[in-house]
């Protein structure tokens, strides 16, 4: 028996595993990945949050778009589903500019881990956006949003979530406004009055 005859008989398998391989590795790529927005998905978001944050002067902002309902109830779940691609495509392009990656978390609620640098200025930006119109057969369907975020200095990922969460709720209840905090001590964080 020759060298060549165990490597060939085993070449079969090799290439057999190795597409396998590559296989599973798109696959678990593509469940990471929102297939209608095109962005992470709450597992996959929280993992780039995290080493997003270990690099430091990194924020925290959950989105929640306002009056997404009323598109889907209005002009039908192909209008919502305009909406969210394209919410999900600025919010791409923004995290992008902003040292930061977009996630969606669920329904019409996202998340982005970004650079501190100009935060609240950042913020105001992204609110205006995220509340352009969205062009859909000739009509122009209108969404608000509101903003929680918090920079994430001595906080995990867990804590920034829950506390830009109750921001993007203090916002909602001002009427869709932006609600960034800012650091005042270890403890306490004040939301932005606008």
């Amino acid at each position: 028996m020759s060298l060549i005859e165990p490597f060939a008989a085993a070449a079969p398998l090799v290439v057999g595993w190795t597409t396998h391989g590559l296989l599973f590795r798109r696959r678990l790529t593509a469940a990471r990945r929102c297939p209608l927005t095109q962005l992470l998905t709450r597992d996959g978001w929280e993992k780039a949050a995290l080493r997003r944050i270990l690099r430091g002067n990194a924020a925290v902002a959950v989105i929640d778009l306002d009056g997404f309902k009323a598109v889907n109830d209005m002009f039908g779940h192909a209008a919502g589903d305009a909406v969210l691609k394209a919410t999900g495509h600025r919010l791409h392009l923004w995290a992008g500019a902003s040292d930061g990656t977009a996630g969606r978390l669920g329904g019409d609620e996202f998340a982005l881990v970004m650079s501190t640098d100009d935060f609240h200025v950042g913020i105001e930006q992204l609110h205006e956006l995220l509340t352009a119109p969205v062009d859909w057969q000739g009509q122009q369907l209108e969404v608000g949003a509101s903003i929680g975020a918090v920079p994430t200095d001595g906080l995990t990922l867990s804590e920034a979530l829950k506390q830009a969460d109750q921001a993007m709720y203090e916002a909602k209840g001002s009427g869709g406004r932006r609600g960034p905090r800012r650091p005042q001590d270890a403890t306490a964080r004040l939301e932005v009055a606008r």
